[in-house]
């Protein structure tokens, strides 16, 4: 492949017109000594006055013309008195503005940042520098200074100014030397630059492959690696192949710097019938603390030498609703018992019966609190009870977070003030946030947990739920019989014949589901942007934006999420002149368009405005999050989003973490309902088709499902039972925790 030719450009700092302290992004005006050229990118902390040495390529912007995008870049301090006045003047440096700027330009001249730097006792001969301000501005200048370094010289290493940031943050002054040292320090937990990256930094600076630092950094990176696929730990074989395949390195290289991490216990082992398996050690921690947790919860009881038979039939009668025999067994379990585990799929009575089970709380005097993983399932819940239900970001408040992993207000120190917490969408929830709630709860407060196993786990590492049911020592109740109303809608009749295995009839037409069968791609996605634009729209009165989902297995392929969003994007909201866009490197970006977060980001800043004119204020959009383009600035390349009523800035960065949802992914659909859904299933690899995704997926809709595909197709992912395997401890460490408390009671 031919080696892409780059633009040269120099000069000086004239303006800056948007900067990013978080990101290092930019947008300035560079004099470049014949014209003043608009200037993009990453730069970190560049102040007016300032030389740079650009590499990047000209673009040409529809609205805003000619701009230099840039790639890497170099900087030097300003050389004239002119150009040092106004590097001065723009606050670069803490305790200088214009008019001590002046007064020194005009005492030391182009000496001026030599004598700042080196002899700042010269200083106080300015009016206003005393010699505690003068030893200051000297250090800020130096530490600017140190900055300075660090992003130039990452920038040379094509490494992005937001990683140099985050090292700055961390490290402070010698980070510099540090990384030159080390350069697998930027793998860091809180800096997270990928490993390959920092491996490509460390072969510049001929660091051989058996380099200690290196293997510490490359096994951390394979569990990590592993751990956003679901695995909260590895077997010891397993990882060992990996490492030494993906390393290049030897089993006693390997062998000997894991045995240093397990000692330094930044790694831990533990055995699972008899098998070594590794872990990290924030989900050694996690779930170490949530089998504990679990086996206390398990020993408390509260009323149950209390018969609520009587209770449950007043409860009956004010509702006007006769529970069946395994319900009352979940009502009288969730009243007697710290913990529950309700779980069933559609139709089966998990909203009847936790409404009885919060009501009869809150006839005890109890304050109960509701939550879920998601904005949309906790919206989903709220509606069903009719009580307020909060995401488990917004109820443990979250303050403030160390690269992916939150920090909670509520936690041990300040535990949530609730006497019994319901969680919905367990089957979400992930390890270390399953953790943080627990953390947030008092010892007494009792715990309910609702959700369906047959669906996908969680997007993080572990499978909380599945765990907790399959060790057997949890209560658990599972709710299968279907109820009489339900068992009119053909989506819920069709979900109970998917997890059991059983065929779907296709030629039904009527109700609540339809097939069409697509063979040929071309036809697939014509059908599907007919209904999303024209047929539902105009049969059903329905908003193709807000009330239609369309879902596929996969985002590859002509069925794939990617490319119907392009399709659909192009049909719903079209490219229009004077209509401004922002590009990205997958897809294009407009006012109007329909957004999917897909990371949690913790720092974004969000308002809302309330009924009563008031202004809510948090941070935090989450991977799941639907939004709506309200707003594009082409020129700062930022987006105004709006998600449910949370308004947004995005800058360019930050929309690396957004997709187009018009069409969504299964796994990204977990724990929303939607009005209307339109399920493409055609072809792709076999893994990415199996029955628990195709259940879940036919439960997201909540009036009516639509497939486009190949029944073919769907008859193969009802047939291929295969789980996704995932390796996690929690169920053996709950296990042994149980028998060690039995063999004491004995």
């Amino acid at each position: 492949m031919e080696k892409k030719e780059y633009d040269k450009l120099s000069g000086e700092v004239d303006s800056i017109i948007f900067k990013s302290s978080e990101t290092g992004f930019c947008v300035l005006m560079l004099n470049s000594g014949s014209d003043l050229v608009t200037v993009v990118g990453e730069l970190g902390d560049v102040e007016e006055g300032e030389e740079l040495d650009l590499t990047g390529e000209f673009t040409t912007h529809a609205k805003y013309g000619e701009q230099f995008k840039v790639v890497m870049f170099d900087r030097t301090l300003p050389q004239t008195t002119e150009a040092i006045q106004k590097y001065l003047s723009s606050g670069a440096i803490a305790g200088i503005g214009p008019v001590i700027a002046r007064r020194l330009v005009k005492e030391f001249g182009d000496a001026t940042l030599d004598v700042i730097e080196n002899e700042p006792e010269k200083l106080t001969v300015i009016e206003g520098i005393t010699k505690k301000k003068a030893k200051k501005i000297s250090n800020d200048f130096r530490s600017t200074f140190a900055v300075r370094s660090l992003m130039s010289y990452l920038s040379s290493m094509s490494v992005p100014v937001s990683y140099g940031v985050k090292a700055w943050q961390r490290w402070g002054d010698p980070v510099l030397g540090m990384i030159k040292a080390n350069p697998y320090l930027l793998c860091s937990f809180g800096v997270d630059l990928p490993f390959t990256k920092a491996d490509e930094i460390a072969a510049k600076l001929e660091f051989p492959p058996e380099n200690k630092n290196r293997i510490k950094a490359g096994i951390e990176y394979v569990l990590g690696q592993n751990a956003d696929s679901g695995h909260t730990c590895l077997p010891l074989d397993k990882l060992r192949k990996l490492c030494t395949d993906f390393l290049k390195i030897s089993d006693e290289q390997f062998k000997m710097v894991l045995d240093e991490q397990l000692e330094d216990q930044m790694l831990y082992c533990y055995y699972k019938n008899q098998r070594p398996f590794i872990m990290l050690k924030d989900y050694y921690k996690a779930e170490d603390y949530i089998a504990r947790r679990l086996c206390i919860m398990r020993q408390l009881t509260y009323d149950n030498r209390i018969d609520f038979s009587a209770l449950i039939d007043l409860e009956e009668e004010t509702n006007g609703i006769t529970y069946e025999t395994i319900q009352r067994q979940a009502i009288n379990l969730a009243l007697s018992k710290g913990f529950l585990v309700l779980t069933g799929g559609p139709g089966t009575g998990k909203t009847t019966t936790l409404n009885a089970i919060i009501s009869l709380y809150q006839q005890q005097c109890l304050n109960v609190m509701i939550c879920a993983p998601t904005g949309r399932a906790a919206k989903r819940i709220s509606d069903l009870t009719g009580y307020e239900a909060k995401t488990i970001h917004r109820l443990l408040e979250v303050q403030y977070s160390v690269g992916d992993i939150p920090h909670f207000k509520h936690c041990e120190e300040d535990p949530l003030d609730c006497d019994a917490l319901i969680i919905d969408e367990m089957s979400m929830v992930d390890s270390l946030l399953f953790e943080a709630l627990l953390r947030a709860i008092k010892i007494n407060c009792k715990l309910v947990l609702v959700g369906d196993s047959d669906q996908l786990p969680s997007v993080g590492a572990g499978n909380v739920l599945k765990d907790i049911i399959d060790s057997g020592a949890m209560s658990v109740v599972t709710l299968k019989e279907i109820f009489r109303q339900s068992r009119e809608s053909e989506i819920v009749m069709n979900a109970h014949k998917i997890v059991s295995g059983q065929p779907i009839d296709y030629t039904v037409k009527d109700k609540d589901f339809f097939f069409f069968q697509r063979l040929e791609f071309q036809g697939l996605q014509e059908l599907v942007v007919s209904l999303c634009k024209d047929r539902l729209p105009k049969a059903y009165k329905l908003s193709p934006i807000s009330d239609i989902q369309v879902i596929s297995p996969t985002r590859q392929g002509p069925a794939g999420t990617v490319e119907l969003n392009k399709l659909l994007q192009k049909k719903l909201n079209p490219k229009m002149s004077g209509k401004s866009e922002i590009k990205t490197p997958v897809y294009t970006y407009r006012a109007g368009d329909k957004v999917m977060q897909t990371k949690n980001d913790y720092q974004i800043q969000w308002s809302k405005q309330l009924e009563d004119d008031s202004t809510e204020k948090g941070t935090g959009i989450f991977n799941g999050d639907i939004g709506i383009i309200q707003s594009v600035n082409s020129i700062l390349k930022t987006a105004v989003i709006s998600f449910d009523g949370r308004i947004a800035v995005y800058n360019l960065p930050m929309l690396d973490n957004l997709e187009l949802a018009y069409a969504v992914t299964v796994h990204k659909s977990q724990g929303s309902e939607f009005e209307y859904v339109i399920l493409t299933v055609f072809g792709g690899y076999d893994k990415l088709y199996y029955r628990n995704l195709l259940y879940t997926a036919v439960t997201r809709a909540k009036k009516m499902l639509i497939i486009v595909g190949s029944n073919k197709r769907v008859d193969f992912m009802i047939s291929n039972d295969r789980r996704t395997l995932r390796y996690t401890a929690l169920k053996n460490m709950l296990l042994e925790y149980v028998r060690e408390d039995d063999n004491e009671a004995e």
